[in-house]
């Protein structure tokens, strides 16, 4: 990958302070980085866009439609501006633009820790949390087009993505042992669905009343056994509790309201050889997670127009329920020659798919087996065809006609990307 720095002299930060510190304890390095990700998506087959339980109208506002929403024909993809700092070895700051055909925003703004003792690191701003394995991860490190389907319907469309703090401990033993917890505010993510104040067309407030964050709190670890030069394999186990859980669907004239709380549990598993052959030839990636999400709440339908049940305001169909779901994923993908590689994803989502929703509502398992190739011209390009066979079960109990999808992808890195992680 192609490297510049923008060095900032020290003289300058120190002259710009009115400071007399000495330049070289404020050497800032700047590295800036542009992703650009283009995709071709051709549905070659119709099939159900959402799975079951997961959609309609109780999906919390996801808007999926082909392919999770990518339309078809050609497409911006997932595009990323990055912007990189160290400030000697006290801290690291990361900015990051996503952009999409229609969208640009901050997908991550923090500051993390270099130099504190006894393997001790902090994190804060807006980041993508550490839970699982693929959830850290942009999109440009996945080996699929899109993102697995239990890290989105389970996490939200971004993957549990938060403003707050994480504090990490990596243990002084000769395997690698990382602890982490995060404290979160709980706003974009599945598992702490939480909508603030929110007016009635009438003007009046819904019964929710706004809670203060953090709401969210979540931790993690990563544990490496040494297997060799050639071999590693990383274990990983983590979970979240959302203190306070709320969301709110507008009908034609109620709101129906949630509120309580939730939480999630999950393990990874990613195993890696290195054949020591050029350009990834022989390499293999065997991953897996599974995640388990539960959320409790009160439900209650307060009008906000006087109709045939009763007046502004009048609450009804009060009721306590669970909803529980779950999700897994597993995939391999090797090197058969030098810059090519081939893998296999396999997909269910729901195996435990009940809704409580006051009438035990319960649907049925959804799954999707993907196959993909990538060609590595050279190491910041990649270019990969992607079919994708899609078996969601329909809100109706029944499964659909399978569906087909094909997903052509190039993706460029310019500049200096930071190393990718395990």
């Amino acid at each position: 990958m192609n490297k510049f720095a923008l060095k900032a002299s020290a003289m300058a930060v120190a002259a710009s302070l009115s400071s007399g510190v000495l330049a070289s304890e404020h050497n800032l390095d700047m590295r800036v980085s542009l992703i650009l990700d283009g995709i071709y998506f051709n549905e070659l087959k119709h099939g159900a866009h959402s799975p079951a339980g997961f959609g309609g109208g109780h999906d919390h506002g996801h808007d999926h439609g082909h392919s999770h929403g990518i339309e078809e024909g050609f497409n911006l993809g997932h595009s990323e501006l990055a912007f990189e700092a160290s400030l000697g070895e006290l801290l690291d700051g990361v900015l990051l633009l996503g952009f999409d055909n229609d969208h640009i925003e901050v997908e991550e703004a923090y500051l993390k820790t270099r130099s504190l003792p006894a393997g001790f690191q902090v994190k804060g701003g807006k980041f993508l949390s550490d839970i699982g394995y693929i959830n850290s991860r942009h999109s440009h490190d996945w080996d699929f087009v899109d993102r697995p389907l239990v890290n989105e319907y389970l996490f939200g469309d971004h993957g549990l993505q938060e403003t707050g703090i994480q504090a990490t401990w990596l243990a002084p033993s000769d395997t690698y042992t990382l602890i982490g917890v995060e404290l979160l505010q709980g706003e974009n993510a599945e598992v702490a669905n939480y909508i603030g104040e929110q007016e009635a067309e009438d003007g009046t407030d819904r019964i929710l009343k706004d809670r203060a964050g953090p709401r969210l709190l979540t931790a993690f670890t990563k544990w490496a056994p040494d297997l060799g030069h050639d071999h590693a394999l990383q274990l990983g186990a983590s979970g979240g509790y959302s203190f306070s859980y709320q969301y709110t669907d507008q009908h034609s004239t109620r709101h129906e309201d949630w509120e309580g709380t939730a939480w999630f549990a999950g393990v990874d598993a990613v195993y890696k050889y290195e054949s020591g052959r050029s350009y990834g030839q022989g390499n293999l990636t065997l991953q897996a997670e599974y995640f388990y999400r539960e959320i409790d709440v009160d439900r209650r339908d307060v009008n906000f127009e006087a109709d045939g049940n009763g007046p502004i305001g009048h609450i009804r169909n009060v009721s306590s329920f669970k909803n529980k779901q779950d999700g897994l994923y597993a995939q391999a993908v090797y090197g058969f020659l030098p810059r090519w590689e081939a893998g296999v994803r396999a997909e269910a989502l729901g195996l435990t798919n009940d809704l409580g929703r006051g009438d035990g509502t319960s649907h049925d398992a959804s799954f999707r087996y993907s196959g993909q190739l990538t060609f590595r011209p050279v190491e910041p390009i990649f270019l990969r065809a992607q079919v994708n066979h899609n078996d969601f079960a329909e809100e109706g109990d029944g499964h659909s006609h399978g569906g087909w999808d094909l997903m052509l992808q190039v993706n460029v890195a310019l500049g200096a990307h930071g190393a990718h992680t395990f």
